[in-house]
């Protein structure tokens, strides 16, 4: 085939696509379109590095666009944005530095990503009011701390994976942080328990939780300098939205490309879109979630690389799928450690036709006279009458994000509590109880099973 491979977009899944066509067809042109000057960057990586426990940006930064060009003879173009796709004629319309052209391709990714939410709050538009998102944004927050020496209080907005993950960033440099949550706890996906915890841990280490409350504006005239609720307005020097993304399928609607329930673009199992010969994969893309079966927007980085891998091997000839996925995922807050997987809201299990039950337990991370444990908690859900394992959430101070992974290894196998509780997992008095956390909860909730 000589028309070429195009990827629009050079993070996660458009590099890790356009890397993998390559060592499949080494004699295949290649293009990358990145609308921006970053590419193949960490951005889990950025509420670490204005923390301060990263140095620098390009510490984040997996593979350079010179590594790219130079060592994998990728045709990487930087700041150069795709406005257009036109599927009849298999070309799209590219915005460059110093032109405007048309690029024709044989196969194309669309890999655009997503965008953080800017809520329609009154003031969102004031100086001093960020997200943090992509590298643009982390480099403009650590910057405003070192522009300002006068900072004293910052607010955050979202009590999801950015908003907790940040407030410990901003603790960390010496900052009273409010953190306001619409919801009654932080962490909502990962059920009651590992909010309940999250949230004393927050107070414990001085943030100011305002939960359940909405913000209404901010005030603030040459900058931000307070947060307006229903009940008060609260004085702030900064304020991070963090809350949540959304997928960048616009490009793709404007192509009459198919888009899906979630606001993402719809894809089959290997990646195709409704379009022929293009594809898409990562942020902007709906993936199959494993327990449901149904299409779901899970933005997470594996998710995004695993898949842009698959459709690089798919367009060269081995049609490969982009994988279910269980929406595994784990964050810090400060010294506690929380992770979920599958399904864990009962109403959610009930719609996709399941009879949920659960069990929480709370048991040791290590042997009991063994030092150094610490209470671990695990809740478990599964399907009543047939007993298969639905999902499950976990808080602690150790070993959670990888006792996770156990459970959603049991997700991708179908198993049931019963096969969950048989497993024979590790065990030293080190690292964990005879009976690790994941099987006692197995045993615990085997009982309230009859599959």
């Amino acid at each position: 085939m000589n028309a070429p491979f195009v990827v629009i977009g050079g993070d996660a899944a458009g590099m890790s696509a356009a890397s993998k066509a390559r060592r499949e067809a080494p004699d295949r042109d290649i293009v990358v379109f990145e609308k921006g000057e970053w590419v193949s960057y960490g951005a889990c990586g950025l509420p670490y590095y204005v923390k301060g426990d990263i140095d620098s940006l390009n510490d984040l930064v997996s593979v350079t666009p010179t590594e790219f060009r130079d060592e994998r003879d990728i045709d990487l173009r930087t700041n150069h944005e795709v406005v257009t796709i036109d599927t009849d004629s298999k070309r799209i319309t590219v915005d460059g530095p110093k032109e405007t052209f048309e690029q024709p391709y044989g196969n194309l990714l669309i890999a655009t990503g997503a965008s953080a939410i800017v809520p329609p709050i009154d003031g969102a538009e004031l100086p001093d009011i960020f997200t943090l998102h992509d590298m643009a944004d982390g480099k403009s927050v650590k910057k405003r701390f070192s522009d300002r020496s006068d900072l004293d209080s910052v607010g955050i907005v979202g009590g999801g994976y950015v908003g907790v993950e940040m407030a410990e960033a901003f603790r960390e440099r010496g900052v009273s942080v409010h953190l306001f949550e619409m919801l009654p706890q932080v962490l909502e996906p990962f059920g009651g328990a590992v909010g309940e915890a999250v949230a004393e841990e927050l107070t414990d280490q001085g943030v100011s939780l305002h939960l359940g409350t909405p913000v209404e504006g901010f005030e603030g005239d040459t900058t931000v300098t307070g947060v307006r609720t229903p009940e008060d307005t609260v004085s702030v020097d900064m304020v991070l939205l963090g809350t949540g993304v959304q997928p960048n399928s616009a490009l793709a609607e404007t192509a009459d490309i198919e888009i899906g329930q979630t606001g993402a673009i719809a894809i089959d199992e290997n990646g195709r879109t409704s379009a022929p010969d293009v594809y898409a994969a990562g942020d902007c893309a709906e993936m199959t979630h494993a327990v449901t079966d149904e299409p779901t927007h899970v933005p997470l980085a594996l998710t995004a690389n695993r898949a842009g891998r698959a459709v690089g091997q798919t367009v060269t000839g081995t049609p490969t799928p982009v994988g279910a996925i269980v929406g595994t995922a784990a964050v810090k807050a400060f010294d506690k450690q929380a992770a979920r997987t599958g399904v864990i809201d009962m109403e959610r299990a009930r719609d996709v036709g399941f009879d949920p039950v659960s069990r929480t337990i709370t048991t040791r991370s290590r042997a009991g006279y063994y030092p150094g444990g610490s209470p671990i908690t695990v809740t478990l859900v599964a399907d009543q009458h047939s007993g298969r394992v639905l999902g499950a959430s976990m808080v602690g101070s150790e070993g959670v994000p990888k006792r996770i992974d156990t459970i959603a290894t049991a997700l991708h196998g179908e198993m049931t509590v019963a096969e969950l509780q048989a497993l024979d997992l590790s065990y030293a008095p080190p690292f964990g109880p005879t009976w690790d956390p994941v099987l006692t909860a197995a045993k615990v909730l085997k009982g309230a099973v009859s599959g």
